[in-house]
């Protein structure tokens, strides 16, 4: 949704990775050059009268009033641009490729509305794998093949992001839905990882009875972990089972590695030794055992981060709430619920919150802009200074707030004060809070606000 709204006041370019590895410093710094190779060549086609047809759409104007990426066009401008000659010879067989010539027709007719897709198709066909580009890049520090393709996923989701804020509402639905879906997936797949670690310790008791110099502890292992109840009503649940294969998840055979590296790091812990060694166990103890590996090991391992992170970029931003759902299912198996598994809604009215919370923001997007530059000029603080970021979160909190008044103001107000936290700068939370207050206040004094 977020990226819905950062176009033009709606859409915003892909944020520098918090704590970065080696491989994610060089596929942002690609993804950056990638940009900035279609800003330069938007400036090399040009027709009689100097006209710059591609300089003139949407995308490369957002290149140019986007802070961070006025400042990386500046700094070439100055030291000069790593890949040139490359921008140069992309831009020649652009201006001759007919794919150009065909949009120039349709964009001359008046057809090419918004420009939606150009630079997404142009990057494919002509720079994605372009053989003298892909010469130079390989020669980068930290250059991996695994870091070029993050590179081209960061920019597969800008151009996404960019052509679902054309207006076009339904487009943003779909894609909140499709996230909405990818996190799904994600809970069940974590459901799924104690299934499938508890099948390949079972796999390795079984291979170690076959031993032809069996101990005794291979003919006799304890079968603690492998005959866990809690494992056990994961599996008698119709509603997991039928997710699972109707979806047809599985952490094998694309991820044994990961599974056979992550149940090393369990039976090495210390929370595997106490539960192996205790007494008795019970479905209560068992599902603590669990609680405690998903919140111990799991979650702070990183192979299976970096796993996770493979299979999706945003993955690790949602692991922290869908980790939560998590722990919620262990709690119902636990108390003995029937029903285990959390609803992906809680009601019809939480199923339709997300897309009517983009309709209100769109249809007063403008009305809330200018509260929120009101206060600001009333409060006597630098508009320049504030974060983009936090203008959207500003926004899309006023529309909460304005048209939902079943939830309670504090609860939205706490809600938007945490995504600033989590999303904008280091200072937005407090930041947030505070104008966020002051708008609040005008709002009831315009008499707009009855909460």
């Amino acid at each position: 949704m977020y990226s819905y709204l950062l176009v033009e006041k709606q859409f915003t370019f892909e944020s520098r990775p918090t704590a970065p590895t080696k491989e994610k410093r060089f596929a942002y710094a690609l993804y950056i050059d990638m940009l900035m190779m279609l800003e330069r060549i938007s400036h090399k086609i040009r027709r009689r009268g100097g006209d710059e047809p591609l300089a003139n759409t949407r995308f490369i104007k957002r290149i140019l009033t986007d802070d961070q990426l006025k400042g990386y066009v500046a700094k070439y401008n100055k030291e000069g641009y790593p890949y040139e000659t490359v921008a140069n010879d992309i831009a020649e067989e652009i201006k001759n490729s007919s794919y150009y010539k065909n949009w120039l027709k349709q964009e001359e007719a008046g057809l090419n509305k918004g420009n939606a897709t150009v630079w997404r198709d142009l990057f494919e066909i002509f720079i994605a794998n372009n053989p003298r580009l892909a010469e130079l890049y390989t020669k980068r520090d930290n250059f991996t093949l695994k870091g070029v393709e993050r590179a081209k996923e960061l920019l597969d989701q800008t151009f996404a992001n960019f052509m679902a804020s054309q207006d076009d509402t339904r487009l943003a639905d779909r894609a909140l839905q499709e996230s909405l879906d990818r996190a799904r997936e994600l809970y069940f797949r974590l459901l799924l990882l104690p299934v499938q670690l508890t099948d390949l310790q079972e796999r390795k008791l079984e291979q170690n009875r076959e031993k032809y110099l069996a101990t005794h502890e291979d003919l006799n292992p304890n079968m603690r972990f492998v005959e866990n109840q809690m494992v056990e009503e994961l599996r008698k649940s119709e509603t997991f089972r039928n997710y699972v294969e109707k979806e047809k998840l599985s952490w094998l055979p694309e991820d044994e590695l990961m599974l056979e590296r992550l149940l090393q790091e369990i039976t090495s812990s210390e929370i595997y030794k106490d539960y192996m060694e205790a007494p008795v166990t019970d479905l209560k103890r068992d599902c603590t055992f669990w609680q405690e590996i998903f919140k111990r090991v799991i979650f702070h391992s990183d192979v299976f981060l970096e796993t996770l992170e493979d299979k999706s970029v945003f993955w690790n931003d949602d692991l922290d709430i869908i980790g939560s759902f998590v722990l919620k299912t262990i709690r119902r198996i636990e108390e003995g619920e029937h029903h285990i598994i959390l609803d992906k809604f809680k009601d019809e009215e939480d199923a339709r919150f997300g897309s009517e919370l983009i309709q209100a923001v769109l249809r007063n997007k403008e009305v809330y802009r200018n509260d929120i530059d009101n206060v600001l000029h009333k409060e006597r603080w630098d508009r320049e200074r504030l974060a983009f970021m936090d203008v959207v979160i500003l926004e899309t909190a006023l529309a909460e707030i304005l048209n939902f008044p079943k939830i309670p103001l504090q609860v939205s107000v706490n809600e938007y004060v945490e995504i600033a936290k989590s999303y904008s700068t280091a200072r937005s939370g407090s930041f947030v809070h505070g104008l966020l207050a002051s708008i609040l206040q005008y709002l009831k004094e315009e008499g707009r606000l009855m909460k």
